[in-house]
């Protein structure tokens, strides 16, 4: 079964790795780093995103297509990246999301059969 983890940080979360020193910084890195090791055979892909604010959001319910710069969503919490992955089913994937070290909201979510 194919899933997307949506890695989402939260302000609190950018706040308290921007007051860590760096020891402490590159510490939490190679957990993640750490992690993607230990699940490289399930991983199929994914990527970091940039910084929330280098969104351009589409709005495409009526009328003309209203285009306007930043995330989708007003809040405090923000996608930062996502990995697609390969397991057995939605057992194994909480498997992995309970070990992951990062941010601290994960969504999983499966991936739509492909197809019209």
């Amino acid at each position: 079964m194919k899933y997307v983890l949506l890695f989402v940080d939260t302000e609190q979360f950018a706040n308290e790795l921007q007051a860590m020193g760096p020891a402490e910084r590159e510490r939490a890195y190679e957990r993640v780093n750490q992690w993607f090791a230990d699940n490289a055979g399930r991983i199929r892909g994914g990527s970091k995103l940039q910084e929330a604010d280098t969104a351009t959001t589409v709005r495409l319910d009526g009328g003309e297509p209203v285009i306007t710069d930043g995330p989708f969503v007003e809040g405090k919490e923000v996608v930062s990246g996502y990995v697609e992955i390969d397991v057995a089913d939605l057992d194994e994937a909480l498997r992995m999301v309970e070990a992951w070290p990062g941010c601290p909201v994960v969504e999983i979510r499966p991936l739509a059969p492909a197809g019209p």
